[in-house]
């Protein structure tokens, strides 16, 4: 009985640590610049320009102008 409950219990910390080794291989990832930076408008000849830092909670705006 007690045999059991030691063998149950190390599996469940077994796969506990490898579903954080998971979690920690795909936030090591980069992300894709696609989703950093989107064109939202237009303003005279320029791009206005949405920057999303990562995890952040707010966009930066700013114009992009190609002469």
């Amino acid at each position: 009985m007690i045999r059991n409950a030691i063998i149950f219990g190390g599996l469940i910390m077994l796969l506990a640590a490898v579903m954080n080794a998971g979690a920690n291989w795909l936030e090591s990832q980069p992300s894709a610049p696609n989703q950093k930076f989107a064109v939202v408008d237009r303003y005279n000849n320029c791009d206005v320009v949405r920057y999303t830092p990562t995890n952040a909670a707010r966009y930066f705006y700013f114009l992009d102008c190609k002469k």
